[in-house]
């Protein structure tokens, strides 16, 4: 670690006030997509974490600015909770389809009613693509099969906006200001936290809590390493550890 910044995925559980005092700068990026990024903030400092909305950095947000540049009009299949962070958008007449996770909007009509406007020219936006993530009871379906789904039905291919997509990482580092070899990436999804941000040039953290599964490192390429974690905070004493050997 031969910098001062960390790049930090909201999928891992925070120990926040530890990590908060480490001398390198924080952005925390997260796919999330049920709830809006001031949902976030504010579920964040409830807990505890002291962010400002400047140290986040969302999917949400990103499929935003595409939105805006493109001038579209989307059918947001999104969950209440995460509408707040488009409104002012043109949602009449549709030429867009912007997909997260929204279980609520999962059924058959409405994935039918966009499978339509695909099949009319609309462009297909993923939020992220992300294959499962974990509730409290256990695994659950993310947005990605269900993207998939509308992909192979339609024959139009979706442009991807979170992780792990490379253009996401880039747009967080472009933020900071730094480049990829000087940041640590630290999240617990082994594809679209770990092994994304080191194909980047990234170091990576794999912790073993939240997405984990046994045996996800065996997932990394051959000759790919990254540091395995128990906990998150044993993550952050790693982090204390390299940085006080980089100071002395």
């Amino acid at each position: 670690i031969n910098s001062k910044r960390l790049l930090i995925s909201l999928m891992a559980k925070p120990m926040a006030c530890r990590l908060q005092e480490l001398p390198v700068r924080l952005l925390y990026v997260t796919n999330t997509s049920k709830e809006s990024k001031q949902s976030l903030l504010s579920r964040l400092n409830h807990i505890g974490f002291e962010v400002n909305a400047d140290e986040v950095f969302t999917s949400l947000s990103a499929a935003r600015k595409i939105i805006e540049m493109r001038r579209l009009r989307p059918l947001l299949l999104l969950e209440t909770k995460a509408l707040e962070d488009f409104d002012g958008i043109c949602l009449d007449n549709p030429n867009a389809v912007v997909v997260g996770l929204a279980p609520q909007s999962f059924c058959y009509e409405t994935l039918n009613h966009a499978f339509r406007l695909l099949m009319n020219g609309c462009e297909l936006i993923a939020v992220n693509k992300a294959r499962y993530y974990r509730r409290p009871d256990g695994l659950a379906l993310g947005a990605g099969p269900f993207v998939e789904a509308l992909e192979y039905a339609s024959g139009r291919k979706a442009d991807v906006i979170g992780k792990p997509e490379r253009s996401f990482f880039q747009s967080a580092l472009d933020r900071l200001g730094v480049s990829a070899e000087e940041t640590v990436m630290i999240g617990d999804d082994v594809r679209d936290d770990v092994l994304a941000a080191m194909n980047l040039g990234m170091t990576g953290i794999l912790v073993k809590t939240g997405k984990y599964r046994n045996g996800d490192e065996e997932l990394l390429p051959a000759g790919c390493h990254c540091h395995l974690s128990e906990t998150f905070a044993a993550a952050v004493e790693y982090l204390e550890s390299s940085l006080e050997f980089r100071q002395n």
